[in-house]
This record gives structure tokens, C-alpha cells and sequence, in this order.
């Protein structure tokens, strides 16, 4: 049975005041109790924070999208996380768990992985584009988040990679070109080191090598700083409360605050803010990021770092906004050093956080120009 994935309304909690949600967002601890009971524990590492056990499955299906694709279409009613379109939706089972994806055309497997805090909606404009050049296209909800399941644990990287590079395998697909944004890019970046043979190709965006990544926050001032979010997502139950508060206000202050002048157009917008409230997903999608900072002094999360030392075997393309305000250019710059194969560097100026959105048409011939060099 599919996961109940209609967004629950923001209410106010018991000591969040007349007014839920005011305030600067940084202080405001008002929004939605924590999300519902823990569901069955499948195997894994240790759960990362102490925020409310996240739920596996629901009984009852979802919302059905609005007919035109749109999720701002139709009204709150009709938006669903499986927006309708050219696209085939379907679930698989890999790494112990279920996944949702959304698939378009027929060849080359190209594989899609998006960031904090989208869904696989993110790769819209990438799904239709590259059908349309001859590829099979598939956009993939990672573990707790959009159509996916809700696990209690499994948000470590190396499972989470293992959760992508099985999505392959369960397509029926020996290889893959795997493109990932964010923290799926991160993702990619570690599904290359650990499935080495499933990794045709590799592109990056917004995302640093996770040994840059795990310097950068050790040593410089400036990336740490524009990873207050990050920070912020330490603390048990009030990240998780806040992220959904006021219809989930404070992730539209974060999308709209990450881009360039380009932006996000509105429906984006609105499809992210409803897609963080279904149950369990606030919890679900921080929980990597937990992990990111707790481990760092741990004996799991050195061995990782020491683990990602191994090069790349993949031709990688990494894309990187010059104008990013989460993950910094200079933090970014030098993923090369780990790629033993082609590799280039993309960095688009006037771009922020989100170059397949807010410049769709150019990254997607980037994109395109890379699978096509390295069908073979």
C-alpha cells in the first residue's frame, strides 16, 4: 500500500502561543507536534538525533495530483507527490526498503537525485529533456522523503548510496549515469567510490567531495557560517516542528533565499513546502545532515572520510553555482583531486543553489553534452 503522502496543516503547538510561527524562524519553536509512531525497524545504523521516530507506511493511497502537472493547480485539495505528466510513477523495493520514482523514455539509463529540500519534481525539466534524446530518465524520491519510504534508520551516506546504486539494480540496469544535486550529490559522490562498476557516469551539482566538504567545515569560517541551517537541525524536535510551522514557511524562506536572480517560479515553491508536511518527512530528510556533523569526531564517521580517499574511477561533471550561498564555490573547487577519469568543472556565474532549475535550458545541454561523451 502506498505511503500516505497528503501534507498535514500546520497547528499550533501547545506552547507555541496565540500566534504560531512568529517571530524570525531561528527563535520560534511553534509549528506541528512531532509526526506519528515508529514504524517496523528494518536494519541499519543507529538513528541520528532524538527527534520523533519516523513511520514506514500508511493505510490509506494519496491525494491524486491536479490534471496539469501543476501542484499549485487545483488547490490544496489536489496536490499529490506524484504530479501528473509524460512520466510513469511506480514504486521498486531495494536496500531493504521502497522507493518511489518517476520514469520517461527509453535507452541509456540516466539516474536523477535531488537535494534538500526537494523531491524528485526537481529534475521536471531533465525527465522530459532527456527522453526526448534518447535516454530512460528516472527521478528517484530518496529514503523519507517525497513517495519513498520512512525508515527508523539508514540515513548514514553509505546506505543511502547503497539505497541509489540498488534503485539500478532494480531497474534491471547493470550501469546508470548518475547525476545527483546537493546532498544526493553527495550521495553520488560515494556511490561512485563504493559501487565503482554500477557508475557509468558522474555529475555533481551544488555538491562537494564529502572530504572537501567534511575541511570546509573543520577549518573554514565562512562555509561553516552558511551552514547555520545545518546547525540549526542539531537540536532534537524543534528542527522537525519548524520546518513544517505555517505551512511550512521557513522552507520557502530558504528556497527563495538559496537562489539567483533567476529564482524558483511559485509552483516549485509551493510543491516543496507541501511535500516537507507529509508525516515524517521533516524528521526523515534532516537526519543526514545529522549524521554529517555527529560523526565527525566519531569512529564511523572517520572511517568514512578515510573510505572516500579512494578515486573516482567514473568521468565525473561537477556544476557548481558561482552565486550558491549554502555550499561555496571555493568548498566546492577541487573535487578533481579524487577523479581518476574526465572530469570538469562547471561554475556558472549568476546561479545559486538550484542550477537545474533556475537555469534549467543551459544545464540540461551541459548535462546532455557529458551522458552523450560517455555512452560507451
Amino acid at each position: 500500500m502506498p505511503l500516505d503522502q497528503t501534507p498535514v496543516p500546520a497547528q499550533p503547538s501547545p506552547d507555541s502561543g496565540a500566534n504560531p510561527g512568529a517571530g524570525s524562524g531561528a527563535d520560534s519553536d511553534a509549528g506541528l507536534t512531532p509526526e506519528g509512531p515508529a514504524g517496523p525497524e528494518v536494519p541499519g545504523t543507529a538513528p541520528e538525533g532524538t527527534g520523533p521516530a519516523p513511520v514506514r507506511g500508511a493505510e490509506r493511497e494519496p491525494v491524486e495530483a491536479a490534471s496539469s502537472g501543476n501542484p499549485a493547480a487545483g488547490g490544496e485539495e489536489a496536490w499529490s507527490v506524484r504530479q501528473t505528466g509524460p512520466w510513469t510513477h511506480r514504486d521498486l523495493a531495494a536496500n531493504g526498503a521502497r522507493f518511489h520514482i518517476a520514469e520517461l523514455g527509453s535507452g541509456p539509463l540516466v539516474l536523477l537525485v535531488h537535494g534538500w529540500p526537494e523531491y524528485w519534481w526537481a529534475w521536471r525539466h531533465q525527465l522530459t529533456a532527456l527522453a526526448e534524446a534518447g535516454y530512460r530518465a528516472v527521478a528517484l524520491d530518496l529514503r523519507g522523503i517525497g513517495g519513498s519510504d520512512r525508515t527508523p534508520r539508514g540515513y548514514d551516506p553509505g546506505n543511502l548510496a547503497l539505497d541509489i546504486t540498488g534503485v539500478i539494480r532494480s531497474l534491471g540496469e547493470r550501469r546508470a549515469h548518475l547525476v545527483g544535486h546537493a546532498s544526493g550529490g553527495t550521495l553520488a559522490w560515494v556511490a561512485a567510490v563504493m559501487r565503482p562498476s554500477v557508475i557509468q557516469s558522474l555529475t555533481v551539482v551544488s555538491a562537494a567531495h564529502p572530504r572537501d566538504l567534511r575541511r570546509a567545515l573543520l577549518t573554514d569560517r565562512r562555509q561553516f557560517a552558511a551552514f547555520e541551517h545545518v546547525l540549526g537541525f542539531q537540536r532534537p524536535w524543534i528542527p522537525e516542528r519548524r520546518l513544517v510551522a505555517d505551512d511550512a514557511e521557513l522552507v520557502g524562506r530558504y528556497l527563495t533565499s538559496w537562489t539567483g536572480p533567476n529564482g524558483l517560479d511559485e509552483a516549485a515553491v509551493h510543491a516543496y513546502r507541501q511535500a516537507i508536511q507529509i508525516p515524517s518527512t521533516a524528521h526523515c530528510s534532516i537526519e543526514p545532515y545529522r549524521w554529517l556533523l555527529r560523526s565527525m569526531a566519531r569512529p564511523d564517521g572517520i572511517q568514512f572520510a578515510r573510505r572516500m580517499k579512494k578515486p573516482i574511477s567514473a568521468p565525473t561533471l561537477h556544476v557548481q553555482g558561482a552565486a550558491d550561498p549554502v555550499l561555496l564555490s571555493h568548498t566546492a573547487l577541487g573535487g578533481g583531486e579524487y577523479v581518476a577519469a574526465p572530469y570538469r568543472w562547471r561554475l556558472l556565474p549568476g546561479v545559486g543553489h538550484f542550477p537545474h532549475e533556475e537555469v534549467p535550458e543551459e544545464f540540461t545541454a551541459e548535462l546532455l553534452d557529458w551522458v552523450g561523451r560517455h555512452k560507451e
